[in-house]
């Protein structure tokens, strides 16, 4: 019997883990270029191993390993990032870097967590993280620190919105479950790894999630690539997807 009959429980102890290793390795020597490939290749053996032994017969598309068709017919793939914001984390101490594990099944994300290791937090799918009350003031509209795509500045030009520059994917979904943003948009294109488990993790809790046409997010595809996204309060959705069209759409290769 494994120690962890429930899918949620166990994106979570995952999630914990990788991220206690990879704060432990923060503490070491290393710094630079090999403090962030040893996270990357250090957190994605770790989580492989984790799943091998409590799901031996689901299969997993991780950014760190070689992807297999295999997957494409399988009934369970795990979708996991070991170390969402490389970059991040090989600064310390900045805190906007994230693990992300998430399990796809029937069609659909069934269980996410997203840990914050260096906040000391995870957030899970289920039991669902409460949203916060509504800012008081202009939407807060989280975008990259270092490569924020043109679109986002003509829908916070059109929204009134303020920007707020963050690190990884991750981070800046879970952002607006803390209270610190309210809308995360993403042009420029994205692997499934990125987004899975901060989606997941935002749809249980009840906040808007899909492309950033309104279309949903399809994961487990034959190319693991999702060309924009939207996440964001409910309440905001549908002012934001018609601030999109109205600056005519994201173009997948910003």
């Amino acid at each position: 019997m494994t120690a962890f009959p429930d899918d949620t429980s166990l994106a979570a102890a995952l999630a914990s883990g990788a991220g206690e290793l990879l704060l432990a390795l923060r503490r070491t020597d290393l710094t630079g270029d090999e403090l962030k490939k040893a996270g990357d290749h250090q957190s994605n053996e770790y989580l492989l191993e984790r799943l091998a032994l409590e799901r031996p017969d689901d299969l997993v598309l991780s950014e760190e390993s070689a992807d297999s068709e295999a997957r494409l017919a399988a009934d369970r793939v795990w979708i996991i990032d070991p170390l969402d914001g490389t970059r991040e984390f090989g600064e310390p101490p900045r805190a906007d870097w994230a693990v992300h594990v998430a399990l796809w099944t029937g069609g659909e994300l069934v269980a996410g967590a997203v840990a914050l290791p260096a906040s000391g937090r995870v957030l899970v799918s289920s039991p669902a993280t409460p949203i916060p009350p509504a800012h008081d003031g202009p939407p807060r509209l989280v975008v990259s620190r270092t490569r924020p795509p043109a679109v986002t500045a003509a829908v916070a030009d059109l929204l009134g919105a303020e920007l707020v520059p963050m690190g990884s994917a991750g981070a800046k979904a879970t952002s607006i479950l803390m209270g610190e943003s309210d809308v995360y948009l993403h042009g420029g294109g994205q692997y499934e790894w990125d987004s899975a488990a901060p989606v997941a993790v935002c749809a249980g809790a009840g906040l808007h999630t899909s492309r950033a046409d309104g279309s949903p997010l399809r994961y487990n595809q034959p190319r693991p690539w999702l060309p924009d996204l939207l996440i964001c309060r409910s309440e905001l959705a549908d002012t934001v997807l018609a601030a999109v069209v109205q600056v005519g759409g994201i173009d997948a290769n910003e």
